[in-house]
């Protein structure tokens, strides 16, 4: 890893990002995140860490405005109906969905985890079979993720991770965003697999997420609990 000479500006860099970031409700509809800016945007979701390395996501990047129109009734988190606006469905200059593999994909000895640790993690025979080993223990004994619903949670969580990546690399380029919990799930499923051709027996929708930039100031400042408050030393 390349050495940080500066240490006090990246700190300070960080932490402005930090500080200005908040989950923006109303886009600047005409203004545009540059591809290439964008595009590190996603990068740094592609070389986001997870639970052994599975990635277990993909993400939709929502750009067509009819596409997007298709979630307004039921995203009630980004429809703008609170504000009286368009929200983010309407504004947004990128819209994202994440979808969370399920237990067809990352159930222990699955067809397709043994496909992606012999062509994307390119891993040895005996090292494929060292691997799963594990990953069964880890997955039948130690956090006893078991059942569809709960194996498609743990990929969900793998998600928000490559999310929270997304979110600080694009503040740090000085672009506002917001991750997105408020639409139902079995209408957006539904919608997912009528309109996009997406199987929900291997993906279910985890979260949707918006990039641009702010119409606005936010109606109110940042607020987080101290420091002191969430941190226990020992």
């Amino acid at each position: 890893m390349k050495e940080i000479n500066n240490i006090p500006e990246v700190q300070a860099q960080l932490m402005e990002a930090f500080t200005s970031r908040h989950a923006c409700k109303v886009f600047d509809a005409d203004r545009k995140i540059d591809e290439a800016i964008f595009n590190t945007i996603l990068e740094a979701a592609r070389m986001s860490p997870s639970s052994f390395g599975f990635e277990p996501w993909q993400i939709l990047v929502i750009q067509n405005d009819e596409k997007r129109e298709l979630f307004r009734d039921f995203a009630w988190g980004a429809n703008g109906a609170a504000s009286g606006t368009a929200g983010q469905l309407g504004t947004a200059s990128h819209f994202c969905i994440f979808l969370a593999h399920t237990d067809v994909n990352m159930k222990a000895g699955s067809d397709y985890l043994q496909n992606f640790m012999k062509e994307v993690k390119q891993l040895p025979d005996d090292v494929i079979e060292l691997f799963g080993q594990f990953y069964k223990k880890f997955q039948d004994h130690d956090f006893q993720i078991e059942g569809a619903r709960q194996i498609t949670d743990w990929s969900a969580r793998q998600a928000y991770i490559a999310l929270g990546n997304m979110m600080n690399t694009a503040a740090l380029l000085g672009i506002d965003s917001c991750p997105i919990e408020g639409f139902e799930i079995e209408k957006t499923q539904a919608t997912l697999e009528q309109h996009f051709d997406i199987d929900p027996t291997v993906y279910k929708p985890a979260v949707m997420a918006a990039f641009g930039y702010r119409a606005g100031n936010p109606m109110f400042p940042k607020s987080r609990r101290s420091l002191e408050q969430t941190v226990s030393w020992y």
